[in-house]
């Protein structure tokens, strides 16, 4: 199995570049895989860079309908126009940040929707014994601040996005389970929570952005609650990688507390190769 980084907010390999954005390739048994494509194309500059060929990519995941994770599908459509791509029904829906200076549309370009190998999901989804996608997360430990300016657009009026045009990722390879999810705006707790009620077990690694990233210094409860999800996560045998919305500050506060078990993405990093 191998986990590459395509895209993430940080440099890494040489030659690679970064942008506010996560894309990574996969290889399974069965399948060669995109998930997220990042904002742009970069990610194919890195593909080629990196010696991999996404042309033969089978199948494509998109975690959510924002553009950071979707920008570079059209750019992927162009030169695979086979693969089947798999995303929430829930994508269509116009999502949009709430700034000082205006409301900026952040969800994805809408023709994607109209390819025939789009497949939209509306619940749970078993694609076959490697891969499956899960959604419907409903709780809401420890909410993420940021998440209060994201909104969706609905007649005319911004209301609260509440993400459930998120899906994850669960690839099994013989007995081991790895969970992706693209910024875990559900909250990685509740994530993992989801996870456990289906498999009954913890994944043997989770790779995701954290959605702890923000503008203004952290107030003492943020930085509580930052505290209480990593000592959670270390009680778990499950190695994390993150980075892309987690934020530097954020990780360092983790990172004390879990120490190997949490590692930091960059752009181009092989992940795994086994």
């Amino acid at each position: 199995m191998k986990i590459i980084n395509l895209i993430e907010n940080t440099p890494g390999i040489q030659n690679c570049g970064y942008e506010h954005g996560l894309s990574f390739y996969i290889e399974t048994k069965n399948h060669r895989l995109l998930v997220d494509s990042g904002a742009t194309d970069l990610f194919l500059w890195n593909a080629k860079t990196l010696g991999i060929d996404l042309t033969k990519v089978d199948t494509m995941i998109l975690s959510h309908g924002h553009y950071d994770h979707g920008g570079g599908i059209p750019a992927f459509l162009r030169i695979n126009p086979d693969a089947l791509i798999y995303m929430k029904d829930s994508c269509q829906e116009d999502y949009y940040h709430l700034k000082p200076d205006g409301a900026k549309y952040i969800g994805i370009d809408k023709s994607i929707l109209k390819q025939k190998q789009c497949i939209q999901v509306c619940g749970d989804l078993e694609i076959d014994d490697e891969l499956f996608l899960f959604t419907d997360v409903p709780s809401r430990r420890y909410p993420a601040k940021g998440n209060l300016v994201l909104k969706k657009k609905e007649s005319g009026e911004y209301i609260q996005d509440i993400f459930c045009h998120e899906q994850f990722l669960v690839i099994t390879q013989g007995t081991q389970r790895i969970l992706l999810s693209g910024c875990a705006h559900s909250g990685i707790l509740n994530i993992l929570d989801r996870y456990t009620e289906i498999f009954h077990s913890e994944p043997d690694m989770v790779i995701s952005g954290f959605h702890m990233m923000q503008d203004e210094p952290y107030s003492q409860e943020e930085v509580e609650n930052i505290r209480q999800i990593a000592h959670c996560l270390s009680k778990m045998d499950t190695i994390f990688y993150t980075g892309h919305c987690t934020g530097k500050a954020a990780f360092d506060i983790m990172k004390e507390i879990i120490g190997d078990q949490l590692r930091l993405l960059h752009s181009g990093q092989t992940i795994l190769d086994v």
